[in-house]
């Protein structure tokens, strides 16, 4: 039975969809996470703890987990764990992505760094640090402010002057001093990127690497608009309802940005821009998409996108990639507001409109919602499923605006 290392930050959505995977297939699997609770208690007997921000001790502690109990794959299943997979499946001298070729996912300079280095499409960008001078009077407006370490979207910003410039990246900084930033970024905390603002429609592509081949598993359409000044996400659809053509150059944009970084192996999820210039990478990730949006997708005879990446990373048969033919969506529930929600109504009425398929909540009465750029955590998700994706989309609107919280 091939035994897989599974790292799963707490914070993470994805822990249940990949372990009912890893038991469909019949793994041994072990989750390794940064603090021993909650999920320790979810899973007795299959956890081991890791320090996730220090690289070279989390991957001699998973070396010495595998001289006892050998390991045929280490899985990151989110953002957090990317890098340390890559240096414990290098440790482990098995297949996985390069940690340098990981670490430019992490860096938002170094994803920069990589495409200029192999002529992809990229804005205009800079570094700064937070103890320079402002650079607000020397800009190219409108500006994106980023930090380098964070994932989500949180703390990006656009600013379209110096005035709003100057308080985005106060803002930006107040929110590195926490704890919880200051350990996830690590010593990329006291700099932040600055780029030219991208124009054009947003869209995401989901994909695995075999061999350095790029292998699209779906693309998806972001219908509402992303121009600022946050950026939360809220639906996405697929298939793609673009040209042909333009399809054609998300997927080549997407593996020539893979290529540049040197990523050859596992999931990749790609952010880009379209405009009348082309297709224009914005994030890159060694990971499959965020949240419960993985739930849209399902390949052959029903398999799960987290099937298909343990799959791959035992080395297991993939009979198919094709995804099944049939339009889905998702809809990640917008944060509406701050506050501590006193009561979510409307669910059921949600629930009861044509196409909706499910509706998860992960936010329950009692709980904070915090908006962008600080907070990161969605409410909750809606998905359908239909023939077309317009009809998909007009769904999860539909069901949306039967949705309310009081906070």
């Amino acid at each position: 039975m091939p035994r897989v290392m599974l790292l799963i930050p707490t914070a993470s959505y994805r822990a249940p969809d990949f372990m009912s995977a890893a038991d469909q297939l019949g793994l041994d699997v072990v989750v390794a996470s940064d603090i021993d609770q909650p999920l320790a208690d979810m899973y007795p007997g299959r956890w081991l703890t890791l320090p996730y921000h220090d690289l070279e001790e989390g991957a001699r502690a998973v070396a010495r987990y595998a001289d006892r109990f050998p390991l045929d794959a280490v899985v990151a299943v989110d953002d957090p764990g990317t890098v340390l997979a890559a240096y414990a499946s290098s440790e482990l001298q098995l297949t996985g992505n390069s940690p340098e070729s990981v670490i430019g996912t992490r860096d938002k300079s170094a994803l920069r760094r990589a495409l200029d280095a192999h002529g992809v499409r990229s804005p205009w960008w800079r570094v700064f640090r937070f103890d320079d001078p402002s650079p607000a009077s020397d800009l190219d407006y409108p500006v994106v402010i980023k930090p380098l370490g964070l994932n989500g979207s949180r703390g990006v910003m656009r600013a379209n002057d110096s005035v709003s410039f100057e308080r985005a990246l106060a803002r930006l900084a107040r929110m590195l001093q926490s704890k919880s930033a200051t350990e996830e970024c690590g010593d990329l905390v006291d700099r932040y990127l600055v780029e030219g603002f991208i124009p054009g429609v947003e869209v995401a592509l989901e994909g695995l690497l075999r061999d350095g081949e790029l292998h699209t598993l779906a693309v998806f359409d972001k219908p509402d608009p992303l121009d600022g000044p946050f950026f939360e996400e809220t639906i996405y659809v697929t298939p793609s309802r673009l040209p042909d053509e333009d399809v054609e150059e998300v997927v080549e944009a997407s593996s020539r940005s893979a290529e540049a970084l040197g990523l050859r192996d596992g999931p990749l999820h790609a952010e880009l821009r379209l405009n009348e210039a082309g297709a224009w990478p914005v994030d890159v990730a060694a990971r499959t998409i965020g949240g419960l949006c993985a739930r849209t997708l399902r390949f052959g005879a029903g398999m799960s996108l987290e099937e298909i990446v343990l799959r791959h990373a035992i080395d297991a048969p993939l009979e198919t990639l094709n995804r099944e033919a049939t339009a889905a969506g998702v809809m990640m529930m917008p944060i509406v507001g701050r506050g501590r929600i006193r009561a979510i109504v409307g669910l059921d009425e949600a629930a009861a409109v044509p196409l909706i398929e499910d509706i998860e909540m992960e936010a329950r009465v009692g709980d904070m919602l915090v908006p962008l750029p600080e907070g990161a955590d969605y409410p909750g998700f809606i998905f359908a499923r239909g023939e077309d994706p317009a009809e998909v989309e007009s769904a999860l609107r539909e069901a949306w605006s039967k949705i309310a919280f009081v906070l």
